[in-house]
């Protein structure tokens, strides 16, 4: 399992991803799922995957060394598709190769109780287009983040998603998404054991084509132990604040 969402704001776009896997309490590991491509002036890619690790792990070296396209016999990656829309659908035919290598070399998945299932997010921007956020599925189909839903998650997002649906909108300041977006990680990995530290983060502002900040936050960061002390104060001082319910007895 994992958590992971990209938030697109007016001034840009805010993408967070957890590094924890896991196959069984015994055996966790750490594996980056927050990719990102750039030609500083002319594109800037970022990629977050969810579910099966060798699926994901084969989707991203296919965009990388590229797949020939299905009308001609031109090789696509991410770095020369003209568009992002073409790069989410360049992702969508490497999500069902991938599949489909992986499950062919694993043998049959129902017979190996083996889940291929995966989701993933690609948000950037290429000169000469707008800042875009999509989701794509399993079956390689996508879906877009627009300014009246200007988040998407992937993985265990239930815990994280009340964060997001309460505090961000498209006007939202792109660092107090990040801050939000934090908060909601932090909100999962408190209710699921299996969302953990390091986290990779990055952001991109509109029309810059460059990679504004790319960092790690560990376990001993310190702004992120304030944030996480912060936030369980400011939930304890507003449950107080709030009057005590006005029912008794049996009023029914």
């Amino acid at each position: 399992m994992t958590y992971c969402c990209g938030i697109l704001v007016r001034d840009g776009l805010v993408m967070i991803a957890d590094t924890r896997t896991n196959a069984g309490l015994d055996n966790i590991s750490t594996f980056r799922k927050l990719y990102l491509f750039e030609r500083p002036g002319e594109r800037v890619l970022m990629l977050a995957a969810s579910g099966n690790l060798s699926v994901t792990q084969g989707v991203v070296n296919f965009i990388s060394e590229g797949i020939e396209r299905p009308d001609s016999e031109v090789v696509e990656t991410v770095m020369n598709t003209p568009n992002m829309l073409h790069a989410a659908q360049l992702v969508g035919r490497a999500v069902r190769l991938s599949r489909a290598q992986t499950s062919s070399a694993e043998g049959e998945p129902a017979a190996q109780g083996v889940n291929f299932d995966v989701s993933l997010l690609l948000g950037g921007q290429i000169a000469g287009g707008p800042l875009r956020l999509f989701m794509i599925y399993t079956a390689g189909n996508s879906i877009e983040c627009t300014p009246d839903t200007n988040y998407l998650q992937i993985g265990e997002h239930k815990y994280g998603k009340p964060i997001l649906d309460r505090a961000v909108t498209f006007d939202t300041d792109i660092y107090d998404a990040l801050k939000i977006g934090l908060i909601s990680m932090d909100s999962t990995m408190r209710s699921n054991l299996s969302v953990g530290m390091p986290i990779d983060v990055a952001l991109l502002r509109r029309d810059a084509l460059h990679v504004e900040m790319a960092t790690r936050i560990n376990s001993d960061d310190a702004y992120f132990r304030s944030l996480r002390n912060s936030w369980s104060k400011a939930l304890r001082e507003a449950h107080m604040a709030i009057p005590k319910p006005p029912y008794s007895g049996r009023d029914a």
